[in-house]
C-alpha cells in the first residue's frame, strides 16, 4: 500500500459499506412502537383513568390504538371535555413546556394501547433526532390548528353544527385513509360537555340526524359522510 493512501473499507459485492460502518437511520414510528429505555407500553380498559388533573407531569403519552378523553374540572366541580384523541396522537406534552402538574385528566374511551415516554427521553430524542422532531412538530401544529378551529366553532356555530362536527371528527372524516364510521360508544352527557350545550339538546339533534339518515345508532354509533351537509350548510 502506498504510504499516503487510505485503508479501504470492506464492502459487500454491491459496493455497500459494511453494516458495521453504517449508523441505522432513526425511525420515529419504530421508536414509538417498541418499549425501551424511558418507554413503557400499557393497555387500558374502557373508562380507565390514565392520569388525573393535578398529578405530577413527568411524561408524555402516545396513543397506538383506541381513543382517549381529556377533561377538566373547575373549582366549583363543573366538568368539561376539552379533547377527544385517537391513534397517533400525543397527550400530556405540557410537561415539555414546564408544566409541573397535569392541567387535565385523561381517561380511555375504549380499549387502548398507549406508550408512556419519560420527559427526559423525549427531550433527548427531540434534540438528537431530526425525524422525531419533525413528526412531533407536525403533530403540535396540527393540534394547534384543531384548537383554533374548535374556538371558531364554539364562537360562531350553532349547537347542532358543533355536534355534527364533533361526530365527524370522532369518525376521523377528513383524515385520509383513517375513516372509522363506527365510533366508540359515547354518552349524550359527554357529547353535551364537548359541544357546550344540554343533554336534552344533544338528544334532540341526534334523533334528527338519525331520521335524516346521517347517523345510525342501535347499540353502536355509525356516522355517514352525509352528515357533512349539516356542517357545510349556512
Amino acid at each position: 500500500m502506498h504510504p499516503f493512501s487510505l485503508p479501504r473499507l470492506y464492502t459487500h459485492p454491491k459496493g455497500d459499506v459494511s453494516p458495521m460502518k453504517r449508523k441505522a437511520a432513526f425511525d420515529p414510528k419504530a421508536f414509538l412502537a417498541k418499549v425501551g429505555k424511558g418507554r413503557t407500553l400499557a393497555d387500558y380498559k374502557k373508562n380507565q383513568r390514565i392520569f388525573l388533573q393535578g398529578e405530577p407531569a413527568d411524561s408524555i403519552f402516545y396513543i397506538q390504538t383506541g381513543k382517549v378523553k381529556l377533561s377538566v374540572v373547575s373549582k366549583q366541580g363543573k366538568e368539561a371535555v376539552v379533547g377527544i384523541l385517537g391513534a397517533d396522537d400525543f397527550f400530556g406534552e405540557g410537561c415539555l413546556a414546564g408544566q409541573a402538574q397535569r392541567m387535565a385528566s385523561a381517561a380511555a374511551m375504549s380499549e387502548c394501547s398507549i406508550m408512556r415516554l419519560e420527559k427526559q427521553g423525549v427531550i433527548r430524542a427531540l434534540n438528537s433526532e431530526s425525524a422525531f422532531s419533525a413528526l412531533f412538530l407536525h403533530y403540535l401544529l396540527s393540534r394547534n390548528i384543531r384548537i383554533e378551529e374548535d374556538l371558531v366553532d364554539q364562537l360562531f356555530n350553532s349547537s347542532e353544527k358543533r355536534l355534527a362536527r364533533v361526530l365527524l371528527l370522532m369518525a376521523n372524516f377528513g383524515k385520509e385513509g383513517k375513516t372509522e364510521p363506527v365510533i366508540p360508544k359515547i354518552s349524550q352527557e359527554t357529547l353535551a360537555e364537548i359541544v357546550g350545550t344540554t343533554r336534552s339538546r344533544v338528544s334532540f339533534f341526534m334523533n334528527r340526524f338519525r331520521k335524516l339518515g346521517f347517523i345510525e345508532y342501535n347499540g353502536r354509533l355509525e356516522v355517514h359522510s352525509s352528515l357533512l351537509s349539516i356542517v357545510l350548510h349556512d
